[in-house]
């Protein structure tokens, strides 16, 4: 029963409620499925219709949920939030459309702008093209112009005579000898070079007769010489060494003339040789005395009148100085010009003493009968009285306290030894020179050996004789430095001695300082005037002086140059046109050939002025690209001529004589590396600058990271031997322009001031145009020169850190000038511009020109230099008192002269003038 109930119940009630159960649960289920479906689906799409119809919804009758406020939804916060969003971003929209469209017509307008651009470049390459041609066309008419004008011509075939040939036809008197009948010209062309052919007198007989320093100096000269070759066959010239010969070798005349017959060259008449005697004594044997040299020239300082031929043989003077240079500090200054003696004459004559001091007849008495043969007794009676009047102190010696010197016959002998002798020209104004009574003798070795002396000391020679023949007499004016009087006028000599002024006593002695340093001193000077004597009679041009060859150092440039306002800035200064063409160099000389014809006696006497060395000295300067000096009375050749006569046209052209013309600024550097590249940035769009030559001073090179300025001009870096302050003036072969600004590496000037001087020195060009001055002045209480850099209105130097000069200048300064100037500049690392206005100064005898009232010109905040040790101005005195000593009086000439820009910076109207002003 139990068990069938609990079945009813379990099987009934049970049963029926778990199936309801799960019914339910089911439906549930459902239910809440379809309801999320419901919820999830349509009310998003129930509330997206709403939010896009919201605006329409206010519209009356149109609600979606049915009526409804007007502002119900809306005044919803974040909807609010999105509506003013959705208007700031259509109006962005917006704007950016119409920028977008402003863009576009930009856009447009530009590619317009482009199309017309590219047309303009196209028009401007056609027309630059058409300009090309048009130029080439024109250089090529210019070219063909000038190749009619100035045809090149090729230089001539040299043709060389055979070996034994014997030339021309002996002339009948050998005495007659002259160049047009004993010189053979077909073996010395004009473009020859002239070679000298120098024979080694150790390979011939009489060479171990010379006197070794003769003989030694002369071969070291004739290996320095620039004209001496090797090559016989191609030689111009044979030169033979035959004395002096060492005593007491006794060279026979036909013994000598049988060794001059032998030389392999003679070629049976010696034409084309010299034969040089040099004499180092006053008793110097006239080897070649009965001696017949055939063709062959003589050079040598005693002849008689039988064997001397007028402008062929040569007079020279003695070799004092064989092996040595003469030692400066043992020259007299030529200040004071009056000395203690008036003239003095130290010297005896065996043969007419004893007759002269027996025969004291009057004047009176000698005109009354019939003119005497020897003047000498005149002369020796006229100087007496004339040293016992006491109207001036005079010192006259007839008679030697020694033992008189070897002398020829006829000739007043040396009296004492060659010290004693300066010792007392040193005292004297004068020194009388009186010739051999043999009117024969046309010169001897001893009257040779007095003229040396009274040159070497600046005693002014007063020679007594008109027949002598002075060494080289036929090149050199004597009258400029000497007086040559006739024997019969010896009563008038006092009265012509007194009656010069100091100025022209003064000159005269310079002009003998300056034949006796060109032409006398040393070996060098007596062989190279000899080989220049015989070189501008046959009218051959002299070799080309030597230029520094510039070893440049690589570097790197590109940097772009920045603009200094200050160098910019120039105000209304108009600098003038300034140049777009490419650097170009001065204009090259084209009268080497003919200059021996046309300057012929000028550049052989015209010292101590302009360019007294030039052309025609011993030391042969002729400058490559310098040698528009010979032309015009200021020692300058114009070339070409400018259109003048407007002041307009200093805005066009620089005008002058030279209307094309460029400057090199050469900058000596010492390891200052950013003051240098400052200084160089500085003369980016300095107009007229051709190039700048940088002279790098020290053994260490720059920096190789080092980056130098591009200015638009070529920047050299030239590397020296050594760190010397001459470098500055070396001509180096890179410097094509003869303008020169000389500039150390912190000057600071403005392209205005630069421009200024550049115009000043073309007006000039003779002397050094700067801007710092300086003066020197005399210390009475030490009896010395000083050097004074305090402001002044008066100047005698320009210092050379910011200086104009001509590069004539250079090789002077580097070759020509005293050595013993430069030895002390390196020996100071100092003075080096001093000693440049003193050569310009001696050379012109014009002070130097200044420009504008600048004083100083060093660079704010840059390293101090050398100038600023305290024994800087102590060195300087010393340099001006050595200077001095070596050129034997004080050169530097003061002026008041300054040259200032007067209308430079006015404003005026068109239709005037423009100019600039000396004041």
């Amino acid at each position: 029963m139990t068990g069938y109930t609990m079945l009813r119940n379990g099987g009934v009630g049970n049963g029926g409620q778990t199936c309801m159960l799960r019914w339910s649960n089911r439906i549930r289920l459902t239910w809440l499925s379809f309801t999320l479906f419901i919820i999830l689906v349509f009310f998003p799409l129930i509330a997206h219709y709403y939010l896009t119809t919201l605006d329409e919804a206010d519209e009356a009758g149109k609600r979606i949920f049915g009526p409804r406020a007007g502002n119900e939804l809306c005044e919803v916060k974040h909807v609010l939030d999105l509506c003013r969003i959705r208007e700031s971003v259509s109006e962005e929209l917006l704007q950016l459309e119409a920028k977008r469209q402003e863009l576009n017509s930009e856009i447009a307008k530009l590619n317009l702008k482009i199309e017309a651009c590219k047309k303009s470049i196209e028009n401007a390459k056609q027309d630059l093209l058409q300009l090309k041609n048009v130029i080439s066309q024109t250089e090529h008419s210019y070219k063909e112009l000038m190749a009619q004008n100035q045809p090149k011509l090729s230089l001539p075939i040299r043709l060389l005579p055979e070996k034994d040939d014997a030339g021309l036809p002996p002339p009948k008197v050998i005495r007659g000898c002259r160049l047009h009948n004993c010189f053979d010209y077909s073996r010395c062309p004009l473009t020859s070079g002239f070679p000298v052919y120098v024979y080694d007198s150790d390979q011939f007989a009489f060479g171990s007769y010379l006197d070794p320093l003769v003989k030694q100096a002369f071969q070291a000269t004739a290996r320095a010489s620039v004209y001496v070759t090797e090559n016989a066959d191609i030689a111009c010239l044979y030169v033979v060494l035959v004395g002096e010969i060492q005593e007491p070798v006794v060279l026979r005349p036909a013994e000598l003339e049988k060794q001059l017959y032998s030389l392999p060259h003679w070629r049976t008449d010696g034409h084309n040789h010299v034969i040089i005697n040099l004499s180092r004594k006053s008793d110097t044997q006239n080897l070649l005395y009965n001696v017949s040299t055939g063709r062959a020239m003589v050079a040598q300082s005693t002849f008689y009148a039988s064997q001397y031929r007028p402008g062929f043989d040569l007079v020279v003077s003695p070799l004092v100085h064989a092996m040595s240079e003469p030692n400066f500090m043992e020259i007299p200054p030529q200040v004071p010009v009056k000395r203690k003696y008036l003239f003095t004459f130290q010297g005896e004559k065996i043969e007419s003493l004893r007759s002269s001091l027996q025969e004291a007849r009057s004047f009176e008495e000698e005109m009354e009968g019939d003119p005497p043969a020897d003047y000498d007794d005149r002369i020796i009676a006229t100087l007496k009285a004339v040293q016992d009047s006491k109207l001036d102190q005079v010192l006259v010696e007839f008679t030697c306290k020694n033992q008189p010197k070897p002398s020829l016959p006829t000739e007043w002998a040396l009296c004492g030894e060659r010290e004693d002798r300066l010792e007392l020209l040193k005292l004297s104004t004068f020194a009388l020179i009186i010739t051999p009574g043999d009117p024969h003798l046309v010169i001897s070795s001893g009257c040779a050996t007095r003229l040396f002396e009274a040159l070497e000391v600046g005693a002014v020679p007063v020679v007594l004789g008109e027949q002598v023949q002075l060494p080289y007499q036929d090149m050199l004016q004597w009258n400029e430095a000497a007086l040559v009087v006739p024997k019969p006028r010896v009563t008038e000599v006092h009265f012509l001695l007194r009656s010069l002024s100091d100025s022209d006593l003064l000159a005269m002695r310079r002009q003998g300082r300056f034949l006796w340093e060109t032409y006398f001193s040393t070996a060098d000077s007596i062989f190279n005037t000899v080989l220049a004597m015989i070189r501008t009679r046959i009218q051959i041009p002299a070799a080309p002086i030597r230029e520094e060859a510039a070893a440049e150092i690589p570097h790197r440039s590109g940097k772009a140059a920045g603009t200094d306002p200050n160098m910019a800035d120039n105000g209304d200064l108009d600098l003038g046109p300034v140049e777009t063409e490419p650097p170009y160099a001065s204009p090259k000389y084209l009268r080497n050939f003919t200059l021996t014809v046309t300057d012929f006696y000028r550049s052989w006497n015209s010292a101590p002025g302009p360019f007294h060395l030039f052309p025609h000295t011993p030391f042969d300067p002729v400058l490559p690209s310098e040698a528009k000096f010979l032309g015009s009375g200021t020692g300058f050749r114009p070339i070409g001529g400018g259109a003048g006569g407007s002041g307009k046209e200093f805005q066009a052209a620089l005008g002058g004589n030279v209307p094309r013309e460029q400057f090199t600024v050469v900058m000596l550097t010492y390891e200052r590396e950013e003051v240098l590249m400052n200084s160089l940035e500085r003369l980016n769009g300095l107009p007229y600058l051709n190039k700048v030559v940088v002279v790098w001073n020290s053994p260490k090179l720059p920096s190789e990271d080092l980056l130098w300025p591009d200015i638009g001009v070529p920047i050299m870096v030239v590397r020296t031997e050594k760190n010397s302050l001459n470098n500055r003036f070396l001509p180096w072969n890179e410097i094509e322009t003869e303008a020169i600004l000389s500039i150390d590496d912190d000057a600071h000037l403005r392209h205005d001031e630069i421009m200024f001087g550049f115009r000043v020195w073309r007006e000039a060009r003779d002397r050094i145009v700067g801007f710092p001055g300086r003066y020197h002045a005399w210390d009475i209480p030490h009896q010395s020169w000083l050097y004074n850099s305090n402001y002044s209105c008066e100047l005698s130097m320009v210092l050379t850190g910011a200086a104009f000069f001509h590069k004539y200048y250079a090789y002077l300064y580097s070759y020509v000038m005293p050595q013993a100037i430069r030895d002390m500049v390196d020996e100071y690392i100092n003075c080096e511009d001093i000693a440049m206005n003193f050569l310009v100064s001696h050379i012109t005898r014009k002070p130097p020109i200044k420009v504008t009232s600048r004083w100083t010109f060093r660079c704010p905040g840059c390293p101090q230099a050398l100038s600023h040790d305290d024994s800087h101005f102590h060195e300087r005195h010393k340099c001006i008192n050595f200077f001095v000593k070596v050129y034997g009086y004080m050169p530097l000439l003061y002026t008041q002269f300054r040259v200032d820009s007067v209308l430079f910076k006015t404003r005026l109207p068109h239709d005037k003038t423009k100019c600039f002003k000396f004041i």
